[in-house]
């Protein structure tokens, strides 16, 4: 079975028999505040006699610091935090798109609005592109009004992070949402369920 997509990040630590120096600096106490430089042997059967495992966390420092700990526990802890880490950074790099015509009605603005509006609450950012057909490239400036009315009826929900840039026969904003704005999505009836 494959995983598509995802980039499993592991660091390896050496462990027991596979730390090769002849002296480590071992991290015990309660808050991993005292430090004692052992054998390494010594500093296995230390390990071993309390039924945990000696773990090399700085292999860079001289001598090498290592840690008298569950490695399974401590891998196990590690690869949640790697997922957990994976899944906020997804969760923060989603985009979300809202097309709109540089000769568009005032109805339609406001409906569309209303969509990114219920996309700022989900916590997405929304890219709102005008694309220009036939002769209306010629004319920039008034996708740039559309953009410009589009930012400012959003004002209150998200906040702007690049200006109107010029992509081919388009022009695009990003708005990103103003943090807390979920609080306020309670509070109002916005349309949500909305896909775009």
């Amino acid at each position: 079975m494959t995983d598509h997509g995802v980039i499993k990040i592991q660091k390896k630590y050496r462990v027991n028999g596979n730390i090769k120096v002849s002296s480590v600096r071992v991290i015990t106490g309660e808050n991993n505040q005292e430090s004692v430089v052992l054998d390494t042997e010594e500093a296995i059967k230390l390990a071993a006699s309390s039924g945990l495992d000696l773990v090399e966390v700085g292999p860079n420092q001289n001598p090498p610091v290592c840690r008298v700990m569950d490695y399974g526990r401590f891998k196990y802890i590690q690869g949640k935090k790697d997922k957990e880490s994976l899944k906020a950074s997804r969760a923060a790099s989603k985009v979300k798109e809202v097309r709109l015509s540089p000769v568009v009605s005032e109805n339609d603005l406001n409906s569309k609005m209303n969509i990114a509006k219920g996309l700022l609450f989900q916590g997405a950012k929304v890219r709102v592109l005008v694309r220009f057909r036939g002769r209306q490239n010629a004319h920039p400036e008034i996708a740039m009004n559309v953009l410009r009315k589009f930012a400012e009826g959003l004002s209150e929900y998200s906040k702007l992070e690049r200006p109107p840039t010029k992509i081919g026969r388009s022009i695009n904003i990003v708005l990103n949402p103003i943090p807390g704005i979920k609080n306020k999505s309670s509070n109002e009836n916005i349309e949500t369920s909305v896909s775009v």
